[in-house]
């Protein structure tokens, strides 16, 4: 199988791709390497899809509907996994109109493309951020009809498209969303990369509240594997892909500090109110489709990344947060 690959030098992309690839499976990956961060982790996370001769890599936006048309004419593919998009809660409030072309005209366009080229298998990246006000665990029945970020928004769009491409054109659409990912290679705007590198070069770290909030961490490994096994849906389905199990940040903070043996020196700013106060996943459909659930510990998956920062620190301690 041919597999499609969006955002494939991004965090969760470059996992999954490695995933597929390692299972045997022929991966075309395209990403535009944006400079939403500091892209010296993008093309780390290139090089290492490059050295698999399975592996193909195009340099392309999926905003470009005429070079896309062009590529899926020259490759017959089986399946498109999405995972191309504008993520963070907090950036979304400054630039809301990239994330709307990005999330929203982007998976349309792949959507189009996919029912032009007859490719009947699509998996989409979505989000917890969904789930705000709603009572926890989160299950994948409850309305999400009040999106509180521009963020939220362009996904909950994305979603309600990709159901739409499956009602009219019988599509199998696989909607996973994600709670909280982290591990080697992260996003630098997410919590764990960055209290690492602080804290590694002793420098405070920024906490947003009390630290009393909560979050269903999920490694990315445990959520690459799910997203693989998503190909095997069937019909339209949205899907957790969750820890299911809870931690305070404070919680996280102090497995860093067992692990890097350094103190955290903490900072407190004021809570945002695009951040949830608390997330946790109910995977028992993830279970039960996909005969998932996660495997690596919070302090296992801490001490992992925190592995990839040391052997890595030479270059890393050099990217701009």
């Amino acid at each position: 199988m041919n597999i499609l690959v969006t955002g494939c030098a991004g965090f969760i992309g470059w996992k999954v791709c490695e995933r597929l690839l390692n299972d045997g499976f022929t991966v075309v990956g395209i990403d535009n390497l944006n400079r939403y961060y500091d892209v010296r982790l993008k093309y780390w996370r290139l090089n290492n899809l490059k050295k698999f001769s399975n592996f193909e890599f195009h340099h392309l936006d999926i905003e470009d509907y005429e070079g896309l048309k062009k590529l899926f004419r020259e490759r017959k593919f089986s399946a498109i996994i999405n995972e191309a998009a504008r993520a963070g809660v907090r950036y979304s409030l400054e630039d809301p109109w990239i994330y709307l072309s990005t999330n929203v005209k982007g998976t349309l366009n792949l959507l189009e493309l996919a029912k032009d080229f007859a490719i009947e298998k699509f998996v989409l990246a979505s989000t917890s951020s969904l789930y705000a006000g709603q009572k926890m665990p989160f299950s994948e029945d409850l309305p999400v009809n009040e999106p509180i970020s521009p963020y939220a928004a362009s996904k909950k769009a994305a979603e309600m498209l990709a159901y739409t491409y499956h009602y009219l054109y019988g599509i199998d659409v696989a909607v996973l969303r994600y709670f909280t990912v982290y591990g080697p290679a992260g996003r630098p705007d997410m919590s764990i990369f960055r209290f690492i590198y602080w804290m590694m070069k002793d420098e405070p770290i920024e906490i947003f509240g009390d630290g009393s909030q909560s979050r269903d961490f999920t490694f990315v490994d445990d959520v690459a594997i799910g997203t693989v096994k998503a190909l095997n849906i069937r019909g339209y389905e949205i899907i957790n892909l969750g820890n299911n199990n809870p931690h305070k940040l404070m919680d996280v903070v102090g497995l860093i500090e067992k692990y890097t043996g350094k103190r955290a020196n903490i900072v407190r700013k004021e809570f945002h109110k695009a951040d949830l106060k608390a997330t946790w996943a109910n995977i028992e459909k993830a279970k039960k489709l996909l005969n998932w659930k996660p495997k690596v510990s919070l302090e296992e998956g801490i001490s992992l990344t925190v592995e990839w920062f040391k052997e890595n620190w030479s270059w890393v301690k050099d990217i701009k947060l």
